[in-house]
């Protein structure tokens, strides 16, 4: 089975992008590890997890109550409570690249960090899988090689879209702010900067729907060789599934 790394900031990841892959690989047998900035456990946004400030549209926009099952497991188990520190992280080590996403400010230090984007660099250049979805393509998308290139240039991607952005900081922005805009930039225009061609992002069908096991076409994921990308927490099963297949291929 195939060790899986899980890098979390110290806080503000998204549950959801979180613990449905890690639901799915750990009933498949991988091993997973998580590691954070200084190696304590990570904390969730808690408005994905319990829904406050969020108002009318909480319904809509927390983790849906499968998501937050998982999640409460997840940060249960051991793994999860003995991260490594990023200070700890080689790219041997493990077999595979996770890189979930997440909007609030805690987010920053994640999708900034150097140790973090020489991680996603080393593991491109040794072919080894990397998934991310939503922020977490922002990350990879930062990640330059040698050549000052970004690893995903040349590559096709997805990512949180811009209409997905923006319209979840329009509902909310009166009484939340920049909440929903982690950095001025929309994502999209950052991410589609980092590419070949703009072309090379996908935004996907219409995201109207969250998807469940029961209905993985609502998802949205986009495999390019050993890169996976995906949008936003409604992408998360249809994502989780794919990154499976992706370790199940490499075991066979």
């Amino acid at each position: 089975m195939a060790h899986v790394l899980l890098p979390l900031p110290a806080d503000g990841y998204d549950p959801t992008e979180t613990a449905i892959p890690w639901q799915l690989l750990s009933e498949r047998g991988h091993w997973l590890s998580f590691a954070t900035p200084d190696g304590q456990p990570a904390q969730a946004d808690p408005r994905m997890v319990d829904g406050r400030d969020l108002g009318i549209w909480a319904p809509l926009l927390r983790a849906a109550a499968p998501a937050r099952k998982a999640h409460a497991a997840m940060v249960a188990s051991a793994e999860f409570q003995q991260p490594l520190s990023y200070d700890d992280l080689g790219a041997s080590a493990f077999d595979a690249l996770l890189l979930p996403g997440g909007h609030a400010p805690g987010m920053k230090v994640y999708l900034e960090s150097t140790q973090l984007q020489a991680l996603v660099v080393a593991q491109f250049a040794a072919h080894k899988p990397v998934a991310a979805i939503c922020h977490g393509v922002l990350l990879a998308a930062r990640s330059r090689r040698a050549d000052g290139l970004s690893v995903l240039h040349g590559r096709r991607t997805t990512g949180l879209t811009k209409q997905l952005e923006m319209t979840a900081w329009l509902m909310t922005a009166a009484w939340l702010g920049s909440y929903y805009r982690t950095y001025p930039t929309p994502l999209q225009t950052e991410v589609e900067a980092a590419l070949a061609r703009r072309q090379d992002f996908d935004v996907g069908p219409p995201a109207l729907l969250r998807d469940t096991p029961e209905h993985l076409g609502r998802g949205f994921a986009l495999r390019d060789g050993n890169y996976l990308s995906a949008r936003w927490p409604g992408d998360a099963h249809a994502f989780a599934l794919a990154l499976a297949q992706m370790l199940d291929e490499r075991a066979g």
